[in-house]
């Protein structure tokens, strides 16, 4: 088991999560947490002395929002990806949403990279509290009960199905968009309403509210000038989204681009998962 690990920047599910594990008796050197309370957590002066405590470095979830810092809502200074990486050559980096660019860079360092949003054990666990955010967001966002109202949720991936099945509970009319006709079987098997991509058009006039969970645009300008004026659309996917946000302007449409809703609606539920799907990697690495 991995007694000691250090932490590089995170939001409040990481601050969770470091609480949690200090409890479990490992040792936590962090930086770009200075603004965190966290009791026992050795916090260090610079990037240079949190990574030579040990060879395991948590990063942020997600990594970058911008592709060129370290995600640290709650530290003083920023750091450059770049300068992690040259900082932790032949260590192990974990963190989630981790970039194409930052896997070469790092294979070029002989630096282990790990995407925990990548694990299938913690994708599933987050789509739950994607789900129950979401609805959360429905919920605030709309001036009528979800019962009864109909909304399309595009896209019929984790997020997708779970958020279709909590809908439907609640007594919300629920269609689903989907590409593939696999897909397409199982929504109409579950009781929702069907949409084939090519479809999509003519129906978005139907509906209430439209969830994108879909990670390209599909919602462009000729799609939103079918939608109703009152429509709410929720995006889940991450940039650059599913959904044309310049159209949205123009068309005076109400939009919530609604990003890593685990770490805002349920970080405690968030950092238990996350917790339990280190401790695979742990298992895994030392094996």
């Amino acid at each position: 088991m991995i007694n000691k690990i250090s932490i590089i920047g995170g939001d409040l599910r990481i601050i969770k999560l470091a609480e949690m594990l200090i409890e479990e008796g490992v040792e936590i050197y962090s930086y770009g947490l200075e603004k965190a309370d966290v009791k026992d957590m050795n916090k260090c002066e610079n990037l240079q002395e949190t990574v030579e405590k040990t060879d395991i470095i948590l990063g942020a979830i997600p990594f970058s929002s911008n592709g060129k810092t370290v995600n640290m809502p709650f530290g003083e200074n920023q750091v450059l990806v770049e300068d992690l990486l040259n900082s932790i050559k032949g260590k192990t980096l974990i963190a989630g949403g981790i970039k194409q660019d930052v896997f070469d860079s790092a294979a070029e360092k002989n630096i282990t990279v790990i995407d925990i949003l990548k694990r299938e054990e913690l994708a599933v666990l987050n789509a739950v509290s994607t789900a129950e955010g979401t609805i959360k967001i429905a919920i605030e966002e709309t001036l009528r009960n979800l019962h009864g109202s109909n909304i399309l949720v595009m896209g019929f991936g984790r997020v997708g199905k779970i958020l279709a099945n909590m809908l439907k509970g609640l007594g919300v009319n629920v269609s689903c968009e989907a590409r593939k006709n696999s897909d397409l079987a199982w929504i109409k098997a579950y009781g929702y309403n069907p949409i084939p991509l090519t479809d999509l058009k003519e129906n978005l006039g139907k509906f209430d509210v439209i969830i994108n969970t879909i990670p390209y645009i599909i919602l462009d300008k000729d799609n939103l000038e079918k939608v109703k004026k009152d429509v709410l659309i929720i995006d889940l996917a991450s940039n650059p989204g599913g959904v044309d946000r310049d159209a949205i302007k123009e068309l005076q449409l109400k939009f919530v681009w609604a990003l890593s809703l685990p770490g805002k609606v349920a970080p405690i539920t968030s950092a238990e998962f996350i917790k339990e799907t280190l401790y695979n990697i742990f298992n895994e690495i030392n094996n």
